[in-house]
């Protein structure tokens, strides 16, 4: 497994603009709310740290991985100008094929709301086979996807920014 030794949330190799300029939303599942919550303090922290405004981070509850969806999309009817919205979750595979399922139409109705708004709608939820692949990705030995999520989204609203004319 390639990530089986590595900090998946290394960015020693890549510049990260400054958060400044650009405004937020975290949409964030409650299921889960072990692994969510350290997802959700990751990526704050890492906006934060890298220059956003703590009044132009918006972040909001949803009750589960699917309301991501509806929640990014929410945030993108009724906040004025958002740059990108980060949507944290957690799924974990149980004995059914629910999983298959969740993480299938979260995939695919986060890209959905992307397009929509022609904003970033960043995937930051996790798909793991167990609690411990979970821990590990949230805060853990492999990093926080938190922090990924945030470092996306800035890079993403830069580039939006910086091709607009």
């Amino acid at each position: 497994m390639a990530s089986r030794l590595k900090n998946l949330s290394d960015f020693s190799n890549t510049e990260i603009p400054s958060a400044a300029p650009y405004r937020f939303g975290i949409v964030t599942a409650e299921w889960n709310a072990e692994i969510t919550n350290a997802l959700y303090q990751g990526a704050y922290d890492s906006l934060v740290e890298h220059g956003a405004s703590e009044d132009h981070i918006h972040s909001y509850p949803v009750p589960g991985s699917f309301e991501l969806i509806a929640g990014a999309d929410v945030l993108l009817n009724n906040i004025a100008n958002l740059d990108a919205v980060i949507c944290l979750g957690c799924v974990i595979q149980g004995e059914t094929r629910h999983f298959d399922f969740i993480c299938n139409a979260v995939a695919n109705g986060l890209a959905n709301v992307a397009l929509k708004h022609n904003k970033p709608v960043i995937f930051g939820v996790l798909t793991t086979d167990n609690q411990q692949q979970a821990i590990d990705r949230a805060g853990g030995k492999h990093g926080n996807k938190g922090v990924e999520g945030a470092v996306t989204a800035i890079k993403m609203a830069h580039l939006a920014k910086s091709i607009k004319i």
